[in-house]
């Protein structure tokens, strides 16, 4: 390069440089959108801890994996729900969650996620499909239960999840309801917004899709979309996105709190909206 004018010796390092960015975002994104290890992959606890009976299930996927859940089964059940968490942790750390599902009179099948906790596998997007289907299979054939008893319940990247498995129960196959948590309109939109570098065009160089928006839109299922205005992770915006997204019958509750930790910071609002949603709209009987 001696023999270049050192303005364009400059610009050829910062190309090499940008394209070595590039390369680096892409290479990456598996492991920032997956974090099985956050929080560790070793239960923290079990249901039991909660005084709650529960069940070791083991979930067998399309694609011949075996995934770690539980069936945790309320007293006076008024129906199942498949609960798919977010991106980081593993099924221990939603006792709080599965604590307050069962307030509401739903039995759990909590599962994780292939390369999550105890699962066999790694994750990724086709993989995540599998798994949530293995969890509708486990409900429909093992727990005898019937599509109209079963709420389809995901949060955060779960919600992503859930909903496209929603849009593939048609008919009398879909379930009785569809709550998404902190949901995102799709992976590369939620790049985008939180990566506003103008030079790394992050939306195109996403390798993910996960698009909730475009999955809610195809669902049958009546829809609850839960969102705080004061989510640190997931902006507000996001969610109402979904809720225009997604058809009627449809409604929006807002809470407040932390992305992580809104459920539980707005637990009054947040349970009585979801009581109101099931009984009201997806037509549960009133406990």
């Amino acid at each position: 390069m001696s023999d270049f004018h050192p303005l364009f010796r400059l610009f050829l390092w910062l190309l090499l440089a940008y394209a070595m960015l590039v390369m680096v975002a892409c290479a990456f994104q598996g492991r920032l959108l997956y974090l099985p290890h956050v929080g560790g992959r070793e239960y923290l606890a079990t249901p039991q801890d909660l005084g709650l009976e529960y069940e070791p299930v083991t979930l067998r996927t399309g694609d011949g994996l075996g995934l770690d859940a539980w069936w945790v089964p309320a007293r006076a059940s008024r129906g199942g729900l498949l609960f798919l968490h977010g991106n980081a942790g593993n099924i221990s750390h939603r006792l709080d969650s599965i604590e307050q599902f069962h307030r509401l009179g739903l039995s759990v099948l909590i599962l994780d996620y292939r390369g999550y906790g105890r699962s066999e596998g790694g994750p990724s997007e086709a993989g995540t499909a599998h798994d949530a289907r293995a969890g509708w299979r486990w409900l429909r054939e093992t727990a005898g239960l019937p599509p109209g008893e079963i709420v389809l319940f995901g949060r955060s990247l779960g919600a992503a999840v859930a909903a496209n498995l929603a849009r593939e129960l048609k008919g009398e196959a879909r379930p009785a309801a569809l709550i998404l948590e902190s949901p995102f309109r799709s992976v590369p939109e939620l790049a985008q917004r939180l990566y506003p570098i103008p030079i790394l065009p992050a939306r195109w160089l996403s390798r993910f899709n996960y698009d909730t928006a475009a999955y809610v839109a195809q669902s049958e299922a009546p829809v609850l979309v839960i969102h705080s205005r004061e989510d640190d992770i997931i902006p507000f915006a996001e969610g109402e996105a979904v809720h225009a997204a997604a058809p009627e019958p449809k409604r929006m509750l807002v809470i407040g709190g932390s992305h992580n930790t809104g459920f539980l910071e707005s637990e009054r609002v947040y349970l009585a909206g979801i009581e109101a949603f099931l009984v009201e709209v997806a037509g549960f009987p009133a406990p």
